[in-house]
């Protein structure tokens, strides 16, 4: 298992870097790989002796890198968040939008964007209340049965229709300019990413891991059952609470920089549990790996497949997502 593990790793990481460079040279300026690397490599540390052409390396610097890192780590932060999601409350279905982190998220990010303070920080900041706020009315509507991860579920189901219900509410009164601008936005888009905008949600999706690295013998634990870790010492409730928090504030912050993107964190946990296992220190890597590589080849889909069109990315996960989530319920079907 462990030489299967690190075959895997190494085969995906090498996919990964292949990736990287390819989506660097897609766009409506085709960039072979030798002119990437040479912008990466020389333009990087010497740009006055580049040989490159002026224009090619804002195209690579500028324009497509941080668009390909954002991309990167939307789909490392919602994967992560998905498997532990998945882990502390033991159920394969379970992602951010399951429990209305994201509708949360969407609708702090909303009402700031449409009161016409739509700074980055103060959206990303909108952003975390409302994926804090539906991590609170969570719990709240689920009561003392909160420990009963069946009435939590349940709960946060309720929670994303109604703040969800919420969100169209603010899209439908606000000017058609603005209603627009807002439903292409919840769709979800790398278009205009910059290299500010991605220092937060590096440092979000790192600190979340680090924790869920951390913590990941406590959450092994849950998955076996809440009794089992009861006798361990584990105060599995607390936990758990931290897990949702720690996942609402990685979703929040992502969501307010590209806005919704749906089934990554469903998807992906799946996909790495079936390569490397249920060990969580090897699914949380795959899911680094994997989901980072997935939405930079969702990312390219979305800008190539139609001809002067970017497409939504949340469109494209969403295609994928469904029709993976049918695989899911079908094999679950077939166990029962």
């Amino acid at each position: 298992m462990n030489s299967r593990f690190i075959i895997i790793s190494i085969l995906c990481s090498i996919f990964l870097m292949f990736t990287l460079i390819i989506a660097m040279g897609i766009g409506s300026v085709p960039l072979s790989a030798g002119q990437v690397f040479d912008a990466l490599l020389v333009c990087g540390s010497e740009k006055g002796s580049c040989s490159l052409d002026s224009v090619y390396q804002r195209i690579v610097w500028e324009i497509r890198m941080p668009r390909i890192l954002m991309a990167f780590l939307t789909g490392v932060g919602l994967s992560i968040t998905g498997a532990i999601l998945q882990s502390v409350t033991r159920n394969p279905l379970a992602d951010p939008y399951l429990f209305g982190i994201s509708s949360g998220a969407a609708l702090g990010a909303v009402l700031v964007i449409a009161a016409a303070s739509g700074t980055i920080v103060s959206i990303t900041f909108g952003a975390l209340l409302g994926g804090v706020f539906s991590v609170v009315l969570m719990l709240t509507l689920a009561g003392r049965a909160a420990v009963q991860v069946e009435r939590l579920l349940l709960s946060g189901v309720a929670v994303s229709f109604m703040l969800s219900s919420f969100t169209g509410l603010v899209i439908y009164y606000s000017d058609p300019d603005t209603s627009s601008r807002l439903l292409f936005w919840l769709m979800g888009s790398f278009s205009n990413s910059q290299w500010n905008e991605l220092l937060l949600p590096l440092i979000t999706t790192s600190l979340g891991l680090f924790l869920f690295v951390i913590y990941r013998k406590w959450i092994s634990a849950i998955q076996v059952g809440d009794e089992g870790a009861l006798t361990l010492g584990i105060p599995v409730s607390r936990l758990r609470l931290s897990m949702l928090i720690i996942g609402s504030m990685i979703t929040a912050t992502l969501v307010a920089q590209v806005g919704g993107i749906g089934f990554v964190g469903l998807m992906i946990p799946h996909i790495c549990r079936y390569l490397v296992g249920h060990q969580l220190h090897r699914v949380l890597f795959m899911c680094v790996v994997i989901g980072g590589t997935f939405m930079v080849w969702v990312d390219v889909i979305a800008r190539t497949l139609l001809e002067g069109q970017i497409l939504p990315v949340g469109i494209v996960t969403s295609a994928i997502g469904s029709f993976f989530f049918f695989i899911i319920l079908k094999t679950r079907a077939k166990h029962i």
